[in-house]
């Protein structure tokens, strides 16, 4: 019976690494990515696909991967995020001219006149945005943002809020984090996470700069520092995540 389980425990954690596979079927899927540093575990590698398979906090993960994106630029890390976590709860979106008569949030129309007064075009085009001003755009949707700078959390609150939103259905979590921290290549990112182990204390991030990270399990640990870190476009502020929920929260 154990021998029984454990093939169980494979084929499944096969199984969701073949559908996100499939649901990555673009261009920018197949390109040659970076190399992971040790700290870090592909997605698709054995031990990242039994992280998932024993993951009990992954209600997250199949509404984010039917709606895994790609970052258009390299500075809409955070508009591709967004993007992502709105179809994902399935608030209303606009129209889309070139799928007419069908509605989606894309990375072009969830820019607004309301997100301009935020963050106009201009300087996303140069530095992306920051934690609170992925807090203040998802605001202008009829959702619920709570913005968590590092430096006002600790690990353990980190841990037990985001692994908690992970499990409950219509509830997401999206981390700004610095890659250098992570042991990755440079500046600042932003992307949504889809699961967390509780045995490997490991968080799931599904990177949208798919053209050069895969999908990547981080400890616990070296998220958070990677997250409480100072980001120089937000007055000096840490960096940290958002919970995203529907307005009932439920």
């Amino acid at each position: 019976m154990p021998l029984l389980i454990g093939r169980r425990v494979t084929m499944s954690a096969r199984f969701y690494s073949l559908l996100l596979a499939f649901l990555l079927a673009a261009p920018s899927a197949f390109s040659e990515t970076l190399k992971l540093p040790d700290n870090l575990t592909g997605f698709s590698s054995p031990a990242g696909e039994s992280f998932l398979a024993e993951s009990m906090a992954k209600e997250a993960y199949f509404p984010l991967a039917s709606n895994f994106l790609t970052q258009k630029t390299q500075s809409y890390c955070g508009v591709a995020s967004i993007v992502m976590v709105l179809n994902a709860l399935n608030v209303p979106a606009p129209a889309v001219p070139e799928y007419e008569p069908y509605k989606t949030f894309t990375q072009d129309n969830v820019l607004s006149d309301r997100t301009e007064t935020i963050l106009p075009r201009q300087v996303l085009d140069k530095q992306g945005m920051t934690l609170d001003q992925i807090g203040a755009i998802l605001s202008t949707q009829p959702i619920k943002a709570e913005v968590r700078h590092a430096s006002d959390a600790s690990l353990e609150q980190f841990r037990t809020q985001a692994s908690s939103f992970l499990s409950k259905p219509g509830h997401f979590v999206i981390v700004n984090y610095l890659r250098k921290a992570m042991g990755q290549e440079r500046g600042g990112h932003i992307s949504p996470l889809a699961a967390y182990d509780e045995k490997a204390d490991r968080f799931l991030i599904l990177d949208v700069a798919r053209y050069k990270y895969p999908p990547v399990w981080v400890t616990t640990a070296d998220l958070f520092a990677a997250m409480n870190t100072v980001d120089s476009d937000n007055e000096n502020r840490t960096r940290g995540y958002v919970l995203v929920s529907s307005p009932s929260g439920e």
